[in-house]
């Protein structure tokens, strides 16, 4: 359910966990979450520019006095907000996981909370680590707007076709090359991914999409889910799904979703 995420179960698998400190540099995870909403996304940026990693890392240093470099499973883009962050960083401080998840709420602004925290071995990487992540979109789907929801979901007044957007997101499970749902900014070596689900959602008034895969190209979630929303307004078929894909082309995909719906939700090890 919607606010079963705000409140997410954290345990991850012991592969990575240590059961006491072994002396030199440490690797310390946390599960993060954070309101997007007055941040230029995760990546720190030159400038003062706000961050969400340029704020943490500035945190860190206040109690380390450490220049630090955070790792994040994801780098989400401006607007977007995340249930359950993951993120790494190597320290010498002698502080320990329930210490440091303390003292960086006490300093972290209350749109930006650590969750849980702990010490894991030196080659957990957040996200070289990760075996797939899910993103979570909101759709508030109403006749009229809300202004409680207009920082957490894309407001869209007519009613979508479901059935529709399920058949057409039928088209993208498995592996596929994803390069018509990237937008330009990031290089990377390969374009392929696979999206292992993608559920869609009705809870009246809300309609909500999750995608897991095993990764995600730039905007991709968006854009998946800016042509689900194209169709459900019955301006597309789902049948022109497979030609999209086999175009390669961003041109032949829908407008990219708002980001102020969009979720980083979970992340599996």
């Amino acid at each position: 359910m919607i606010l079963d995420a705000f409140f997410p179960k954290i345990p991850f698998p012991d592969k990575y966990t240590l059961k006491e400190s072994l002396g030199g540099p440490r690797n310390i995870r946390l599960v993060i979450q954070y309101k997007g909403t007055a941040y230029a996304g995760w990546q720190r940026q030159k400038g003062n520019i706000q961050t969400i990693q340029g704020v943490l890392e500035g945190c860190i240093f206040k109690m380390t006095d450490e220049k630090v470099t955070i790792n994040a499973s994801g780098r989400t883009d401006a607007g977007v907000h995340a249930t359950a962050q993951v993120v790494n960083f190597h320290t010498n401080s002698h502080l320990g996981p329930d210490v440091l998840l303390r003292a960086l709420n006490s300093l972290l602004p209350n749109d930006i909370v650590v969750r849980y925290a702990d010490e894991v071995s030196l080659d957990f990487h957040s996200r070289f680590s990760a075996k797939s992540k899910t993103y979570a979109y909101l759709i508030l789907n109403d006749r009229l707007p809300s202004p409680f929801f207009i920082d957490f979901s894309w407001q869209i007044h007519k009613r979508l076709n479901l059935e529709k957007m399920r058949k057409a997101a039928n088209y993208l499970l498995g592996i596929h090359d994803f390069c018509s749902f990237m937008n330009a900014g990031t290089p990377v070596k390969s374009t392929v991914r696979e999206i292992y689900r993608l559920d869609i959602e009705n809870i009246p008034p809300f309609i909500v999409i999750e995608i897991e895969a095993s990764g995600f190209l730039r905007q991709m979630a968006r854009n998946i889910v800016g042509l689900l929303v194209e169709i459900g307004r019955e301006r597309r078929l789902p049948d022109e799904v497979p030609d999209i894909i086999e175009g390669k082309d961003r041109s032949l995909a829908a407008m990219t979703a708002p980001a102020q719906g969009l979720f980083l939700k979970e992340v599996r090890y």
